[in-house]
């Protein structure tokens, strides 16, 4: 009988701040980081996962994971594996723990992380890729991965099963298209708020003739700078190349409003993340207003019960899903069949260290076996990173390649863990690290 031997949590940061990769309204430095798990068995097999922050504070959720020790230490692998539904709903229903949350925050995330790990130690057993391993799930066997507690209102066991089931005819199809053309993604590469208009104009020419057919930008800073910005991608693209926006949660909503009528001659593809993650009505209002500008949140959004009121309000046009936010694949997956059910594009937010790795699974089952074939499907993609992960994301021609290695795309080589790891990695003590102001 194989059990879990040990749960191992490391403080992996990488210093991106010193060329301002990642910075926006809100975040002007960061450094991206992973508190980074890795489950252990005692028969030799391993499982990873990781939460992303941008810094200070990465410690704070390493600690939140091991906390978390006491739920997989010495359990009995076949049945937990067996059992993830139960797994998830056990670390979520901890009495002590949860008075942290609930279901939000450090402590969700950590939960998340933990749950992502044992996902990737099962496909990892299987030998699958995530997002093939769900993909092949019955529909009853992915409703019982499901907590309906708090969804009912919006979305029953019942209703889940029919949106599954209705997808079953033509999933093998699917599968095999997704494996031979990928889903496109776009770049936000080229759009950092940090970055100059000479190499905004660069790497905009660069996104487009690699094939990236919508880039997207920062915005939030200056409405006399965004209008700059807009006015050179516009010059570089042309009028009729999607560009999207991104305010990372700066503005008030007459603020919103007022900033996007300056934007608006340029044309964006949709406006994202206008206001605070939490404020569904503060959203809603912002959609109205601008209409007909799409408006699209999720990366930030705590859990499975915002995400259902955003869509029961009418609040969004497009939800972008974040693997390492809510409360791992369980939780997430019921966000994508709540968006489903509400006719609502599902685009996973990227960029940050691994989440690019990450989410492509998320976004690969929702085409294979929820929502099925959407042309306004996209996956968000930055160029940074990917080179310490054993299994990077692979772009050809704009477009996500279907990931083909077993596992959830989290392993990290242990060289890149060993070097970065804070603050007594090498990346940190050999070198000053010195934040821009």
């Amino acid at each position: 009988m194989a059990t879990i031997t040990s749960l191992t949590v490391h403080d992996v940061r990488f210093p991106t701040s010193r060329e301002l990769d990642g910075s926006d309204a809100m975040n002007p430095d960061p450094d991206y980081s992973a508190a980074y798990v890795e489950l252990r068995t005692s028969d030799g097999e391993a499982g990873y996962g990781l939460v992303f922050t941008i810094g200070r504070g990465n410690d704070v959720q390493a600690a939140a994971i091991e906390a978390l020790s006491l739920h997989v230490l010495d359990r009995d692998v076949d049945t937990l594996l067996a059992d993830l539904g139960g797994f998830s709903r056990a670390l979520i229903g901890d009495s002590q723990l949860r008075w942290l949350g609930p279901e939000k925050g450090v402590m969700h995330m950590a939960i998340g992380a933990l749950v992502n790990a044992a996902w990737d130690l099962r496909a990892r057993r299987e030998d699958k890729p995530l997002w093939l391993l769900l993909a092949e799930l019955t529909p009853e066997q992915v409703v019982e991965l499901v907590d309906f507690r708090y969804l009912t209102d919006a979305l029953t066991r019942e209703e889940a099963l029919e949106i599954l089931r209705r997808a079953e005819p033509g999933k093998a199809g699917r599968i095999a298209t997704l494996q031979k053309s990928g889903i496109p993604a776009y770049t936000t590469t080229p759009g950092w708020l940090g970055y100059s208009d000479g190499k905004l104009a660069h790497l905009l020419r660069e996104a487009r003739a690699e094939g990236f057919e919508m880039v997207k930008l920062k915005v939030g800073g200056s409405v006399e700078d965004d209008v700059r910005r807009m006015a050179v991608a516009r010059d570089v693209l042309g009028a009729d190349f999607p560009i999207a926006i991104d305010a990372n949660q700066r503005w008030d909503v007459a603020e919103a409003v007022q900033w996007l009528g300056r934007l608006a001659p340029y044309r964006p593809a949709w406006i994202e993340e206008p206001t605070s993650p939490d404020d569904v009505l503060a959203h809603a209002a912002i959609r109205r207003a601008v209409a007909p500008l799409p408006v699209a949140t999720g990366e930030q959004v705590q859990n499975r019960i915002v995400a259902k009121q955003l869509m029961q309000a009418e609040a969004i046009d497009v939800f972008q899903l974040d693997a390492a936010r809510v409360g791992g694949v369980n939780e997430n997956i019921a966000i994508m069949l709540l968006a489903a059910k509400f006719s609502v594009p599902v685009c996973p937010h990227a960029g940050g260290v691994g989440l690019c790795e990450l989410v492509q699974h998320y976004a690969f089952f929702d085409a294979a076996a929820v929502s099925g074939e959407h042309g306004h499907r996209y996956i968000e993609y930055v160029d940074h990173l990917h080179e310490h992960f054993e299994d990077p994301v692979s772009i050809v021609d704009g477009a996500y390649e279907a990931p083909l290695a077993a596992g959830s795309g989290a392993r990290m080589h242990p060289s890149t863990v060993e070097s970065h790891l804070y603050p007594t990695g090498p990346v940190w003590t050999e070198e000053s690290h010195v934040p821009v102001a």
